[in-house]
């Protein structure tokens, strides 16, 4: 059976979704959630989603793999300095967790713990470079390393966001750093997601698009206000505001933006909050 990994580098097409740890630790509803997962080729686990504090990811991602299910570890630059970094990364190469996605994170003002210190001692590109320091058996102080990890590795994008020339740049930096894959933020606007894929093809990068179920007219409006880089459009507002069933006509706009990623990308990451059961409607 192929791994993830795998997948990616033979061209197949790709499914992940993704689970927020436990605030607690008791693991039954996230292991729950992700055996429900129907047609997905791995998992993200979330790394303090939303700046609000959860399990470690790297314990629910090693979970994860006694259940046999391929993890995507997250990471965060926004807790950890560089040797904490580093540390967990050994600890999870360790563990048998190799795929990762590297990201800034949110700013703790946003969070659970506002009063928390930010530690941001690298950003997403620094961090993509770690990792390429440690695949090649070395740390940040040059220090050789007792076994080296093969660690693949992903980052975020957000093909919507403000600027386009410079988030655009920002990708190129992040190619240039080791990214091997990328998911994206919730895209809505499909002809700004082929504006963005007009760009980044040349760059040879496999792209994930990613797929926010939408439930109500007023979660779309909440995005719109409160996440950045996420924008619903005014029409799909209103199918979703005269939608008899309006977590239905969300499960199509999902299928529409499946249907998309099937002609100009390499797969899918969905994020279905709670809805697990309709990812298959939405692969349909």
């Amino acid at each position: 059976m192929s791994t993830f990994r795998q997948k990616i580098e033979q061209g197949t097409f790709v499914i992940t979704a993704e689970v927020a740890p436990p605030k607690g630790v008791d693991v039954t509803a996230a292991l729950a959630t992700v055996r429900s997962l129907a047609g997905i080729d791995a998992v993200n686990v979330t790394d303090n989603q939303g700046a609000n504090m959860r399990m470690s990811p790297l314990a629910l991602a090693s979970l994860l793999l006694r259940e046999g299910v391929e993890p995507i570890l997250q990471l965060t630059c926004r807790d950890r300095n560089r040797m904490a970094l580093q540390s967990d990364l050994l600890g999870a190469a360790a563990l048998g967790v190799t795929n990762l996605l590297l990201i800034s994170g949110d700013h703790p003002g946003f969070g659970d713990h506002p009063q928390a210190r930010a530690v941001f001692d690298l950003d997403s590109v620094q961090l993509l470079q770690t990792v390429g320091r440690l695949n090649s058996g070395e740390d940040l102080s040059g220090a050789k390393l007792t076994g080296v990890p093969q660690f693949f590795t992903g980052a975020a994008m957000t093909p919507e966001a403000e600027p386009f020339e410079l988030i655009f740049q920002k990708y190129r930096k992040k190619v240039e750093a080791g990214a091997q894959f990328f998911q994206t933020q919730a895209v809505y606007d499909l002809t700004r997601m082929e504006h963005f894929m007009a760009a980044a093809r040349p760059l040879g990068r496999p792209v994930l698009l990613g797929v926010l179920l939408l439930r109500s007219a007023g979660m779309a409006r909440f995005l719109n206000a409160h996440i950045p880089g996420v924008r619903v459009g005014a029409a799909l507002i209103e199918r979703l505001a005269a939608a008899q069933n309006p977590l239905d006509e969300g499960v199509a706009i999902a299928r529409e933006q499946v249907a998309y990623a099937r002609d100009h990308c390499q797969g899918v990451h969905l994020m279905t909050l709670g809805h697990e059961d309709r990812i298959p409607a939405i692969l349909r």
